[in-house]
């Protein structure tokens, strides 16, 4: 009979002592052994290092704060295990995510990678802005379900280190949608499974300013993959978008009734209907998990967000018109 794979988990971190002791709590917990864990502190200034040497882990450094991409390149080249499971330290794993994960990956030889959900419920409360961000992404993971193409979950992954040694290393340049770049060279060579039944509670950002930011940058980033390797992944699924052209043209159209008469506030407001109809299904599945009220202020959260993911497209756009740096920032020969 074979005995379990080691399994080693690499935990990129910086400045999130809070969620990192939940973190490693949570690995403690694993039904999974044998397990190495290793944490990466990419320059923290808090306490970080302190609270992940409190527990049984392995903990490296950044020379400087460089990125997510960096510290999980140097946790992957010093693990030890046959597979390699990449979790963000703002993530506290089920009991039996890691063995899960190894389960698939090994009654299914063709699976090169077992990407995981956020659970409904965020891992530390914080409002309305952190728990529709933990929301909706569960929401989008759950449909992706199943066999994905060119993106990945990057927060809970698990990759076999014989795959990893073809695949890898992240992009060192990129601090932003990585996922998108390693995802297209997993995904051309592999299946990559999506699952909710590998599982973790998400600390997702708590205040507006933070969520669309990164929503913006990450949209804008993800332009050159789009055009280039001609995937939706970039600006639709992993971009967090829906369909958001309605979205966008209701905002465009908002000031016709006062330049036009008061016959035109048909338009935006039927374009509007239509983008809430677009995501009906999406709305139904919140109102079932928090109520009406809730679903009005999500929806609110979500117009917000469509409307940023346009104007980042359109940035991105622009950059990718202009900029042939830009244009060159998804070439995954620099990565290797």
């Amino acid at each position: 009979m074979r005995s379990a794979p080691l399994v080693s988990v690499i935990v990129p971190n910086y400045n999130y002592a809070p969620t990192l002791r939940l973190c490693l709590a949570a690995l403690d917990a694993q039904t999974h052994r044998p397990l190495e864990v290793i944490v990466v502190d990419d320059g923290s200034t808090d306490d970080s290092v302190a609270v992940a040497e409190s527990f049984d882990v392995r903990v490296l450094r950044t020379p400087v704060n460089s990125g997510p991409s960096v510290a999980r390149n140097i946790g992957a080249q010093a693990a030890r295990g046959e597979v390699l499971m990449f979790v963000d330290s703002d993530v506290a794993l089920a009991p039996d995510a890691v063995a899960t994960a190894v389960a698939i990956l090994d009654r299914e030889p063709g699976v090169g990678a077992v990407c995981g959900n956020y659970d409904t419920v965020p891992l530390l409360p914080g409002g309305l802005v952190k728990d529709y961000r933990n929301l909706y992404r569960h929401w989008w993971y759950r449909l992706a379900e199943g066999n994905i193409t060119g993106f990945l979950a990057t927060a809970i992954l698990a990759v076999p280190a014989r795959v990893w040694a073809e695949v890898g290393p992240w992009n060192p340049r990129l601090t932003q949608s990585e996922g998108a770049d390693v995802g297209q060279r997993l995904t051309d060579r592999y299946e990559v499974r999506m699952t909710s039944t590998v599982i973790g509670r998400h600390d997702d950002d708590a205040t507006l300013r933070i969520a669309l930011s990164k929503v913006f940058t990450r949209t804008r980033v993800h332009i050159p993959f789009f055009l280039d390797r001609r995937r939706v992944a970039g600006v639709v699924t992993s971009a967090e978008s829906g369909t958001g052209l309605a979205a966008w043209l209701a905002a465009a159209t908002t000031p016709l009734p006062l330049l036009a008469g008061p016959a035109w506030a048909a338009l935006p407001l039927l374009l509007l209907v239509l983008w809430l109809a677009s995501d009906a299904r999406m709305y139904r599945f919140v109102r079932s998990t928090r109520g009406l009220p809730y679903t009005v202020a999500y929806a609110a959260m979500h117009l917000l967000v469509n409307l940023t993911i346009g104007v980042g497209v359109a940035v991105g756009l622009v950059q990718w018109l202009v900029s042939r740096r830009f244009r060159r920032l998804y070439d995954t020969t620099a990565a290797a």
